[in-house]
């Protein structure tokens, strides 16, 4: 999640009926690490989650883990591809193996920019949590024209996200970067009127 807010992927935090990331209507993907993969064979909730994927049009399963997957538990390594096979065969359900957490963000982009189009920014749904912080840093990131990149040094500045949203044009300027078209910018989106659609 860190490395795809870094990357100006723009992420939708919801509670999804199913998968961990929705990445457009037809595409939804569940990730696991090869741990949790293995895990979730022995418990059964593998089947109850493949079965629920199925139903998407482009199901993805994404496995996460440079480790030998039949080292993970006490189970016969057969047991493991017939569950991959069963996956891929009965259920109709990609399945896309990752080295690391940047490795699998790099393939959500790549996911993403084939169904979104070509384009700077991409969005997709997540129901993966993010930490405190990560929140916070999504949250100014989100002010126009700053993204990951100035969302630290804000924060860093005025020490809260309430304080960064009540900064001033003049306290805004102070901060390396943000110039005087920026920081009106800010405040403009900030202090605006919301006009709904009823209006």
């Amino acid at each position: 999640m860190k490395k795809l807010a870094d990357d100006d992927v723009l992420i939708n935090l919801k509670r999804l009926e199913v998968g961990d990331y929705q990445i457009s209507d037809r595409v939804v993907v569940e990730y696991k690490t090869k741990k949790d993969f293995v895990d979730s064979i022995i418990d059964g909730r593998l089947l109850s989650q493949a079965r629920d994927l199925s139903r998407c049009l482009k199901p993805i399963i994404m496995i996460e883990g440079e480790d030998d997957i039949y080292s993970q538990r006490n189970i016969h390594p057969n047991a493991i591809r017939g569950m991959i096979s069963t996956i891929a065969l009965s259920f109709r359900i990609a399945i896309i193996f990752t080295k690391n957490p940047i490795d699998s963000a790099e393939f959500l982009k790549t996911i993403a920019k084939r169904e979104q189009g070509e384009k700077k920014e991409y969005y997709m749904h997540s129901s993966k949590p993010l930490t405190l912080k990560e929140q916070q840093e999504y949250l100014v990131s989100a002010l126009p024209n700053i993204g990951p990149s100035l969302s630290k040094p804000l924060l860093s500045k005025f020490g809260s996200v309430k304080k960064v949203f009540n900064a001033s044009i003049e306290s805004l300027k102070k901060v390396d970067l943000i110039g005087d078209k920026k920081a009106q910018k800010i405040r403009e989106v900030i202090d605006s009127e919301y006009l709904s659609d009823d209006k």
